[in-house]
């Protein structure tokens, strides 16, 4: 072996530094948490400071007190990145003080996701005829109608109204307001929400 190759190896096998370290799968994916917090001022900052300060994205965030009594709320993040990064994140909010619990939602065989989404429709004609029965396909409710628009309410997982949004907008979609996800586990005990 030539001292160049011996170099090389060695290179492959030690990193100059720990931002250099491969975690094995560089796949991205997409992973919803339930963080169950002390419902008090600033919690919901510092949950978020953390994800910013790392440059980690947040695509959905919901997040209401949940138990009265023990004054506890429950923040659902939607977030992605590497399998390690998103490890790294759990734990990383594990170490804040007014966090009880995180759950990883996605991993869990239990979890459910649901979004909710009010679409505002315009249209006249056969679009709006196109668009009532659409609505009807995916089981929406019409909150509000004119003579030239439609609103609707649809439930379902993110992609079921991603679905929904992406067959309105040639019917005339103004406007799409969407809750962000929210999450729970199945069973009869209180699991993530306590």
């Amino acid at each position: 072996m030539t001292d160049a190759e011996i170099e090389a190896m060695q290179d492959a096998m030690e990193p100059a530094s720990a931002y250099d370290l491969h975690h094995g799968e560089d796949i991205i994916e997409k992973r919803t948490l339930a963080i169950i917090v002390d419902n008090e001022p600033g919690v919901l900052a510092r949950v978020v400071g953390l994800f910013s300060a790392r440059g980690y994205n947040i695509e959905s965030l919901t997040v209401a007190e949940v138990d009265f009594k023990s004054h506890t709320s429950r923040i659902t993040i939607v977030s992605n990145g590497t399998n390690h990064t998103l490890e790294q994140i759990e734990a990383q909010l594990l170490r804040l003080v007014p966090v009880a619990r995180v759950i990883d939602i996605t991993n869990s065989k239990s979890g459910i996701e649901r979004e909710l989404a009010l679409l505002k429709v315009a249209g006249k004609g056969e679009k709006r005829v196109e668009a009532l029965r659409i609505s009807e396909i995916f089981r929406c409710n019409v909150v509000d109608t004119t003579n030239e628009s439609f609103v609707f309410e649809v439930t379902g997982t993110s992609a079921k109204i991603d679905q929904m949004v992406e067959l309105m907008l040639p019917l005339g979609l103004v406007e799409v307001s969407r809750t962000g996800v929210l999450s729970l586990q199945r069973g009869p005990h209180a699991g993530a929400g306590r």
